[in-house]
């Protein structure tokens, strides 16, 4: 192992290089040296061409992170579980000066597990009946996961092989095939003169083991970026990557370049293990409260209840169907669902255990530029493990966000719009979780844009309707095959704030998108069918959404019907 600076870090990586980077979101992320391999790109134009491989997403839809690698020549295949931090990368594609590829997180993170040991791939049925389906005969919105035309013509024309289609005794599956790793760029707290390394001071542990032995076992070379150098180190379970493993060492000089996440300087709550304290109550942890004092507990000044909007609404409801469903393990989406566990907590609902696909199982999920991270959780593990939780089918209830929706119940997450305007999200872990959760919850509000809703005296009243419908005749994007997940058996619901659709059967026995729950005070026809720009089933069993989302004031679940 060679302790060496930054700027000497960037020189080591060589054109056409397959740089595989680790992070989540705002955790993890080897700022100090992408920073300085921008600016080798930006001063010398060197190194080129290269190939970025990520799980999860890293940045803040800004500069930090992977933005880092979103100049035109300087990198030329991207490979990337989730987007919208990355908005430079998008770009890049968007303006088709790169190939762009969008897998599911968890598959990429087993990958890394299986390039470390020397197998020929991942086989799984994850991702099946997607937009990264590569059987484009079956549905012309399957496309390997390419999500701009270099990718498709470079799939088309066999220069590119991401994810293959096999049949394996007699079912399908789709295969991911293993590919080497010229460098892993990751990030630890501390190392020690043999170059082992710790993640004491980390969030969690991301997929750094599996990374770090990818590159290793293919000839590769492992850049590991730290906050310190230590004699030793105290805690032996706090080490988390052998010395040797790592080739280089980079002390970020600094802090700004290692923060525990983009939003906060250090939580020490992310590596404080739960209290256990009795009807102990978490405090949430979000970047907006780190960020401006005024949102803390220092600021004593009684605010007044603010007045139900949709968001609320909808989470409420999602709080509704944790206490009917009493899972045991939940897993909450970035956004409107991540406020879901506080808002159970309030309500007085317990016995479920929330986890975030980065690691923490327990405790209170932050959200924002540390979502990932967890307050006081339970325990850590490494996400490849987390995935293979959730993908044995360890997850009672998934609760996630919904952005895009048509009749079928497919769910767009992902992309939306075509050429240099279009937004690319990502489906970072929602294909490996909703493919595999016992029961899965869609939320979010039925229009956009402008949404204005009063609730009060238990009912509710559209106040200014939104100018986009989120029910459309077709998803342009699949991110959620809702037949294809129904087949499976699995109970699938959807939560507005005026609104509950869920998966159930037609005439001819298909399952179709269907009204169950309509909120009082709202009129079917106009405020509902109305708002969809497609035909949407009406249950005959159609029944009012709960009085108690729409009163003001405290929620409670004793207050449910």
């Amino acid at each position: 192992m060679k302790v060496i600076t930054a700027e000497q870090a960037a020189v080591l990586v060589q054109d056409r290089w397959t740089v595989a980077s680790a992070g989540f979101v705002g955790a993890g992320h080897a700022e100090a040296v992408t920073e300085a391999l921008e600016r080798r790109f930006l001063q010398s134009g060197l190194p080129r061409d290269l190939t970025l491989v990520y799980s999860a997403g890293q940045g803040d839809r800004g500069a930090r992170g992977v933005n880092h690698f979103g100049n035109a020549g300087m990198t030329a295949s991207i490979v990337g579980g989730h987007w919208r931090s990355a908005t430079r990368l998008a770009d890049l594609a968007m303006a088709e000066q790169c190939e762009g590829y969008n897998l599911p997180q968890g598959v990429l993170t087993h990958l890394y597990r299986a390039i470390a040991g020397g197998k020929p791939g991942v086989m799984t049925k994850i991702g099946l009946h997607t937009f990264v389906d590569p059987r484009g005969e079956l549905d012309p919105r399957y496309h390997g996961g390419a999500i701009n035309r270099r990718a498709r013509e470079a799939i088309a024309e066999g220069r590119a092989n991401w994810v293959e289609a096999v049949s394996f005794r007699g079912d399908d599956y789709l295969f991911y095939p293993s590919f080497p790793i010229h460098c892993a760029l990751i990030r630890c707290t501390a190392a020690d003169p043999r170059g082992n390394l710790s993640t004491h001071r980390e969030a969690f542990h991301h997929e750094l083991l599996a990374m770090a032995q990818a590159a290793h076992n293919s000839g590769g070379i492992v850049i590991a970026q730290v906050e310190q150098l230590v004699d030793r180190h105290d805690n032996l379970q706090a080490i988390h990557v052998p010395g040797i493993l790592v080739d280089y060492v980079v002390v970020s000089e600094d802090p700004a370049h290692h923060q525990m996440t983009f939003a906060e300087r250090f939580n020490a709550a992310y590596v404080t293990p739960w209290r256990g304290e009795a009807g102990a109550k978490c405090e949430a942890v979000t970047s907006t409260a780190t960020q401006n004092p005024q949102n803390t507990q220092e600021n004593t000044q009684t605010e007044p209840e603010p007045a139900l909007d949709a968001r609320t609404i909808a989470q409420r409801r999602a709080v509704l169907e944790l206490a009917r469903r009493r899972p045991r393990v939940v897993n909450l989406g970035v956004g409107m669902p991540a406020a879901v566990g506080m808002l159970a907590e309030e309500a007085g609902l317990d016995g479920f255990t929330l986890t975030v696909e980065a690691g923490p199982i327990g405790g209170t999920p932050a959200d924002g530029l540390s979502f990932g991270a967890s307050a006081y959780p339970e325990a850590v593990i490494d996400q490849p493990s987390q995935f293979d939780f959730y993908e044995g089918g360890g997850i009672d209830l998934a609760i996630l966000g919904l952005a895009e929706l048509d009749g079928h119940g497919n769910v767009n997450v992902s992309k939306f719009g075509e050429g240099a305007q279009a937004l690319i999200a990502g489906v970072g872990g929602f294909i490996n979780i909703t493919q595999s959760a016992k029961a899965v919850v869609f939320m979010g509000t039925l229009t956009a844009g402008g949404l204005e809703v009063r609730a009060e005296g238990g009912q509710l009243h559209i106040a200014r309707e939104g100018r986009v419908k989120k029910i459309v005749p077709g998803v342009s994007h699949l991110s959620f095959n809702g037949p294809y997940v129904a087949s499976l058996g699995v109970p699938v619901l959807y939560i507005t704030e005026r609104a509950v659709f869920e998966m159930r059967p037609d005439a001819s026995g298909e399952a179709r998108l269907t009204l169950i729950e309509i909120a009082p005070g709202v009129d079917l026809q106009r405020d509902v069918l109305a708002q969809c720009a497609t035909p949407i089933a009406v249950a005959p069993d159609l029944r009012p959404m709960d009085a108690c989302l729409f009163r003001p004031g405290p929620f409670s679940i004793a207050q449910a019907g």
